[in-house]
């Protein structure tokens, strides 16, 4: 077996090795003048099932299309040079929240991301939390894995709510079967009845609307569950909710920890723990170091 980690994962990379009790195998990364790039293991990969652990999410200057580009031609080189078996482990799957059209002439680009890993080569692709879960399994041809964090949350969620009863919640209705399973993990993991709720969000050029609220959230410990928080918008909206209805403590929870407007994310989380708790965790370390400086958020690898 060959284990890489491109640059811009080497830290997830290097835990994930650990975690297995191995070592991460050596490779080259050489970008150019001209914006050009090229990568190449350092050690013989025939005859190898070879892992590839690279994250798709822009960031240290690397746009999603760069990261994206140079994992894929890094998993061609491999299968090029005899890999027997070629698997991209992506945490953070890009592209994938673009799953289906939702206007004339949109485009599906879960699915062209799928086409390009099969061309390259690709014969199993492993991810963490997709937008789309059922989106994922359908768009690619190759085998496919995901990865749930669902087990890992429930136990620190008992912990954060102590004796207050707890309530689960979606920021919208795309989100409710994944906040359910989470949910249902959390009951079996403390025997106890949890609570459930979410709330409408609907987005047109840019513009939230909805107004339907559903559950009851009052004088209750609430962990809003989505997987990933990028400008920190959608979490907010949803929190202020439960706190104008009553909810004693409010926790954000999310899986991959975008974090693309920082200022935004933090001024979020000051409007809420004025008046209440906030908790953002991510389950990968996220690309902004900020966020490890920040006292509302709790990081925890996935490896």
């Amino acid at each position: 077996m060959r284990f890489f980690a491109l640059k811009g994962s080497e830290q997830l990379g290097a835990a994930a090795a650990r975690a297995l009790s191995i070592e991460l195998d050596p490779h080259e990364e050489r970008d150019f003048e001209d914006g050009e790039h090229k990568a190449r293991p350092l050690v013989s990969v025939r005859g190898k099932d070879v892992y590839v652990l690279h994250s798709l999410a822009g960031s240290g200057g690397a746009s999603a299309n760069d990261r994206l580009c140079k994992l894929l031609f890094f998993l061609a080189t491999c299968k090029e040079n005899g890999a027997a078996r070629v698997t991209a482990v992506v945490p953070y799957l890009a592209y994938a929240r673009k799953d289906r059209q939702t206007k004339a002439r949109d485009p599906v680009t879960t699915r062209y991301v799928a086409q390009l890993f099969e061309a390259m080569g690709t014969d199993r692709i492993v991810t963490l939390d997709v937008h789309n879960f059922a989106a994922f399994q359908n768009a690619f041809r190759c085998e496919s894995i995901h990865l749930d964090t669902r087990k890992l949350f429930a136990p620190l969620i008992g912990k954060l709510a102590g004796d207050l009863s707890i309530t689960i919640f979606s920021p919208d209705s795309g989100g409710v079967k994944r906040a359910q399973l989470l949910k249902e993990a959390l009951e079996a993991e403390t025997g106890k009845q949890i609570g459930f709720g979410f709330m409408e969000k609907r987005r047109s050029r840019n513009v939230v609307s909805g107004e339907l609220f559903a559950g009851d959230v009052a004088d209750n410990a609430v962990f809003i569950v989505d997987e990933l928080i990028s400008t920190g918008g959608t979490m907010l909206r949803a929190a202020l909710a439960c706190r104008e209805r009553g909810a004693r403590t409010i926790h954000a929870i999310a899986t991959h920890g975008l974090l693309a407007r920082v200022p935004t994310c933090c001024s979020a989380a000051r409007r809420l723990t004025a008046r209440s708790s906030l908790t953002a965790w991510t389950w990968w370390q996220s690309p902004k170091p900020v966020t490890r400086k920040r006292p509302w958020t709790l990081c925890r690898s996935a490896a």
